[in-house]
């Protein structure tokens, strides 16, 4: 389902992927997160995302104009995990709800795993 914004001079549509990349760029720009991941179902395995591909690691639901988004992150070593998840759902949830007008209702974070940045 598509994001609806209306005003009176119309309505517009807010594609789900165009929420996730937006999302994605701002988790990236975080402190303490060093990427997206992909998790494969058949082996289990977790990869870093590249930057053209980050909306693989994020789900956008949009229920009565509210957003629901999960966040499959990796997260660099020695940061405190609650405190890279309480600024990445801050920062998120601020520009989201700046960008579209509509309420950021739920946001989960996944952290699959964590690397080492040099």
């Amino acid at each position: 389902m598509k994001g609806r914004i209306s005003n009176q001079l119309g309505e517009i549509l807010i594609d789900p992927d165009v929420i996730a990349m937006y999302a994605g760029s701002t988790a990236v720009e975080c402190f303490g997160i060093v990427g997206m991941a992909a998790v494969s179902v058949k082996d289990g395995l977790v990869k870093l995302l590249k930057r053209e591909s980050l909306t693989h690691g994020i789900n956008v639901e949009i229920h009565e104009n509210k957003l629901m988004i999960d966040f499959h992150v990796i997260v660099s070593y020695g940061v405190s995990i609650s405190a890279v998840a309480d600024n990445l759902i801050d920062n998120v949830k601020y520009k989201l709800e700046e960008l579209t007008g509509m309420e950021v209702e739920k946001i989960n974070i996944f952290v699959e795993g964590v690397r080492v940045i040099d």
